[in-house]
């Protein structure tokens, strides 16, 4: 099969401060077998050969799993197809002719590194509060079916870890909103007994973290969800609240 003649505009930044821009870059006899990522090697190193300053993207697994290498593709966070990130993607998808737009994530607690590179520690700070349960697992473990699980708790906790912490739906919405990574990773945690320690604490300590590193409120718009590579819920927002609301009442008793 014939390689493909791509422009690519990709946004190029030096830091946070700086204003950045949109350069221009022709790529030709691009296999359609390529993965993005791929892609982006090769124009790297053709600007590494010239001299140029390579552009800079995150990535590490490249098997859609640790949710680094996310970045906008043509105004779509990872691009064009659905429930993949940015390392899933072929070249496929694409035509011989197109132009492609590359941007960063675009959100007030994600500020640009360089390039492509987005500083997304404001996820971890949310996790630091909460994300984590406090039982002694280790030494005198139970078996798994020692404490029986119902299977609809057990199916929907497993959804909600699936959770890989992109960012992308911080990307996709209008206000930033943090409220699906946030409700993820609460509700993996509020459904299995493990959990239950900290369940209080960590819906408030959670949320007020969120709210603290400048993420917006959620309006119900849903783009995160039609967005997110490993279709996390919705629903999982609805827990978040639940939860939250429980912790307020009980907190000010």
């Amino acid at each position: 099969m014939a390689g493909m003649n791509l422009t690519l505009k990709v946004w190029r930044q030096n830091g946070a401060e700086d204003k950045g821009r949109i350069v221009e870059y022709k790529m030709s006899d691009i296999s359609p077998d390529m993965s993005f990522l791929e892609m982006i090697d090769v124009l790297n190193e053709e600007l590494i050969q010239k001299g140029d300053d390579p552009i800079a993207f995150d990535h590490d697994c490249r098997e859609g799993i640790c949710g680094s290498c996310s970045m906008y593709i043509n105004g779509e966070p990872h691009g064009p197809e659905d429930l993949i990130t940015t390392c899933q993607l072929h070249m496929r998808s694409f035509k011989d002719g197109d132009t492609i737009y590359i941007e960063p994530w675009r959100a007030a607690a994600f500020p640009v590194i360089k390039d492509l590179v987005v500083d997304r520690t404001a996820f971890d700070a949310i996790i630091q509060v909460g994300g984590y349960v406090s039982v002694n697992t280790s030494g005198n473990t139970q078996d798994a079916n020692a404490l029986p699980i119902p299977k609809a708790d057990a199916d929907a906790a497993f959804d909600a870890a699936t959770c890989i912490g992109c960012g992308a739906c911080v990307a996709t919405c209008k206000n930033s909103s943090a409220m699906l990574f946030t409700s993820a990773k609460i509700s993996h945690l509020a459904l299995l007994p493990q959990g239950k320690v900290e369940a209080q604490e960590r819906a408030l300590n959670m949320v007020e973290k969120m709210d603290e590193l400048g993420f917006g409120n959620c309006t119900n718009t849903g783009d995160c969800e039609v967005q997110c590579p490993k279709g996390i819920s919705l629903d999982n927002i609805a827990l978040m609240n639940r939860e939250f609301l429980g912790a307020s009442l009980k907190s000010e008793k």
